[in-house]
């Protein structure tokens, strides 16, 4: 009488603890309550950021520029720290209808943000019907954008995002190719449509185009495409290699090794050319010589860029970039030795390794930054 019923629960010492029943069911009500908060928590969270994505979207209902370009600022950082991840899924259409209409009517810094923002949102929805839908709903506004030659940074910007979102959301090899071509028509202007007013893209919008382009290619790896369509894209690239800034020479540089690597240089590559291409065997042939042509001519601007000599006034730090890079390229080339390199990713707690030029360039290269977890 008037002593409790006790229960042996083995300790974590080794040895027999008793613990009152009452104990237990008192720990164990303790334990519900605190789960019952952090589920009341948690929902709380939830529908704090619900609140928080509903006054962005009406903050950019605003006439006022400033204000939608602040809040389209704030949406990017949202998006990187993935805050909204989980909650856009039902409201990207009206997201993505909004950032549209600032990309078509905003100023140039409304238009940049804009454009990122798109790109950062068909990255937190990943690959499927919903990115789909934003790049087709975009591909027709960045494309006006491309064409008329705006601002410079309005047309990295578009660059940027048109990879992007074609990265993610393309179907197919069709789709990817309308954004491919969107690009290369930036990079050698006269194969547009547009030939009575040839441009030059300045060199920092030429590196971006260049860099999108590569970064866009990296996902053709597995479709069949026909050499003799390549010939004038390598012999252009080839040609920018002595290009007078540095930038330009690089990111041609990368794309030309990723071709390499898609051997879209070797006519040898593809069986049966000849039937299913249409070709004589002549003309397959005179490829098959351009195309080594070709490759004699990468490997000795390579080589001359690998040794670039400094001078006075130059950029040292540049300089030892691109050596090293064309050095890469160079021993990929000639003896099939696949760039391996070790990437701090998630603030530089874990570590990614590449082994190949499509890995790299899409790592290295992504024109919008990924969210970092």
């Amino acid at each position: 009488m008037g002593k409790s019923k006790r229960s042996k629960v083995r300790g974590g010492g080794g040895g027999d603890d008793l613990i009152d029943t009452s104990d237990a069911d008192s720990v164990g009500s303790s334990s519900t309550a605190l789960s019952d908060l952090s589920i009341s928590y948690a929902t709380e969270q939830v529908n704090s950021q619900e609140f928080v994505l509903d006054k962005y979207i009406d903050a950019l209902y605003e006439k006022r520029g400033s204000t939608r370009e602040a809040t389209l600022s704030q949406l990017a950082d949202a998006f990187e720290s993935f805050v909204l991840h989980g909650l856009v899924e039902n409201k990207y259409a009206t997201l993505l209808s909004l950032f549209n209409n600032s990309i078509k009517k905003g100023s140039m810094k409304e238009t940049c943000l804009a454009s990122r923002a798109i790109g950062l949102l068909a990255l937190t929805l990943g690959a499927g019907s919903s990115s789909h839908e934003i790049m087709e709903e975009s591909y027709a506004q960045l494309s006006r954008v491309l064409q008329t030659w705006p601002d410079a940074s309005k047309m990295i910007s578009a660059l940027d995002c048109l990879a992007v979102i074609t990265f993610v959301g393309a179907a197919d090899l069709a789709e990817t190719e309308l954004s491919l071509k969107a690009m290369w028509d930036v990079i050698h202007p006269k194969s547009g449509s547009n030939v009575g007013t040839i441009r030059k893209p300045r060199p920092p919008v030429l590196a971006a185009a260049i860099s999108a382009w590569a970064f866009l290619l990296t996902t053709i790896g597995s479709w069949r495409i026909n050499t003799d369509n390549w010939k004038e894209p390598i012999a252009f690239l080839s040609a920018l290699l002595g290009a007078e800034d540095r930038a330009v020479r690089m990111a041609a540089g990368e794309a030309l090794a990723l071709c390499f690597e898609l051997n879209l240089l070797d006519v040898s590559f593809y069986e049966d050319g000849d039937v299913e291409y249409g070709e004589t065997g002549g003309s397959k042939t005179k490829l098959f010589l351009d195309m080594q042509a070709l490759k004699a001519k990468i490997s000795s601007l390579a080589s001359n860029l690998s040794m670039e000599a400094g001078g006075k006034g130059a950029d040292k730090k540049n300089l030892t970039d691109q050596r090293d890079l064309f050095q890469r390229i160079l021993d990929f080339v000639k003896y099939g030795e696949c760039p391996e390199e070790s990437i701090k990713v998630s603030g530089k707690r874990d570590v990614l390794r590449v082994s190949s030029w499509s890995e790299l360039i899409q790592v290295l290269t992504l024109p919008l930054s990924l969210p970092s977890s």
